[in-house]
């Protein structure tokens, strides 16, 4: 795709920090939106120092932040106020993931946003949205994981609540973000964008939305889900089986022929032709039985047998990788995935080191990563200087003032 893409000539504005919407303003500028990001002047994002191993820079926010441009502004101050309209002017779309109320206190409210530009999108990523009685609370993904059912079913059954090692509720919080990005822009390109609209994210409406029929099956049947660790809730043989080499892979067998193929290969033919195993529902109820025969038949091989053995019988199966399998892995490479940058954290320069591709493919090759995430204010003299106009004087009075 080199550097253009479907969103080329989108210029993009992204007022936010963490996870969530940066998560679509890296999303935006993978497929060719000009993202303009703005960090506070001396500390920048919180994110550069999350998962920090050593330096200054952590490889979250070289991931995170990856073809955006980065400059410095303080939005509490007159003159970062002014700088900020007038970006939000000749930009198309404003991303921003504060509390609710704290854009309006500083003078960059949607009214302040639409004055500048009437045709702007503008999207408001925040725990609990802009409307509601919790509307005013803090919180991050991982209360937005709770309140949204996830947590509750993460773990296993008799441990508490866990996480799932990722910021998950961030994570599709911004991919809704986007999507409200792309309609709101589709809207506008159609003659329907109506000035004031807002594009409103709340993160535990983002979770909550893939907790499939956990309230329909509740409200319907009174069922509260409960956590089954590796195992799917109603769906066997589902699980995670150690092989004789302690590496462990998951099977799902749960489709009614699937299940015959395994069974088949584990050469237990008594449990493939049992009427009672024929559907989920029966095979749910003897769960423990179906799982001990395959942590018994994957107990005595290697990792390698039982993949090749249930690939060739056509039963999905995969193992548990870590980031080391995952750096190795031909199929990932063949599909553009691992995609390998120099780069430094302030202490030591690294190279080649690979970094996650591009999702989704929309062409036979893979897009590019055409840079990692910037230094802090790596941009300002590019964007304050060449697209609103501001001379090295001024911008060496900004910095002098801390503005930038």
């Amino acid at each position: 795709m080199g550097m253009q893409g479907p969103l080329s000539g989108i210029r993009v504005l992204e007022l936010g920090n963490y996870i969530a919407a940066p998560t679509t303003g890296r999303l935006l500028a993978d497929f060719g939106a000009e993202v303009i990001k703005v960090e506070r002047p001396g500390t920048g994002d919180e994110l550069r120092k999350w998962r920090l191993f050593r330096g200054e820079t952590s490889m979250l926010w070289r991931t995170m932040n990856r073809n955006k441009k980065c400059i410095t502004l303080d939005l509490r101050s007159d003159e970062g106020r002014a700088i900020a309209l007038d970006l939000a002017r000749q930009s198309d779309v404003v991303i921003e993931n504060f509390r609710p109320g704290t854009l309006e206190k500083w003078g960059l409210g949607p009214e302040q946003l639409t004055q500048a530009r009437p045709d702007l999108v503008l999207v408001r990523v925040s725990a609990y949205g802009q409307t509601g009685p919790y509307r005013d609370r803090p919180g991050f993904g991982a209360v937005a994981e709770a309140l949204g059912g996830l947590r509750l079913l993460t773990g296993d059954p008799d441990r508490p609540p866990a996480r799932v090692g990722i910021s998950l509720g961030d994570t599709v919080a911004g991919l809704y973000a986007t999507i409200g990005v792309l309609m709101s822009l589709l809207r506008r390109e159609q003659g329907k964008h109506e000035p004031g609209k807002i594009v409103d994210v709340a993160l535990y409406e983002a979770v909550f939305s893939m907790m499939e029929s956990l309230l329909p099956d509740y409200e319907a049947y009174g069922v509260l889900r409960e956590r089954t660790g590796g195992r799917m809730e109603g769906l066997a043989p589902s699980n995670t089986y150690r092989c004789r080499d302690d590496k462990w892979v998951v099977i799902a067998g749960n489709g009614d022929a699937i299940f015959r193929r395994l069974m088949t290969v584990l050469d237990r033919t008594d449990l493939r032709d049992d009427p009672e195993l024929a559907t989920n529902p029966g095979r749910w109820q003897r769960r423990d039985e179906l799982d001990a025969a395959i942590s018994a038949w994957t107990g005595d091989r290697g990792i390698d047998e039982v993949l090749g053995l249930l690939d060739e019988a056509g039963v999905p199966a995969g193992p548990i990788y870590d980031a080391a399998d995952i750096s190795k892995d031909p199929h990932f490479l063949a599909r553009g995935m691992l995609q390998r940058r120099e780069v430094r954290d302030g202490e030591e320069n690294f190279g080649p080191v690979a970094f996650p591709g591009v999702v989704p493919r929309l062409d036979s090759e893979p897009a590019e990563i055409r840079w990692l995430g910037p230094e802090l204010g790596e941009h300002n003299d590019e964007v304050l200087g060449e697209l609103l106009g501001l001379d090295e004087q001024a911008r060496r009075e900004l910095r002098g003032k801390q503005v930038i």
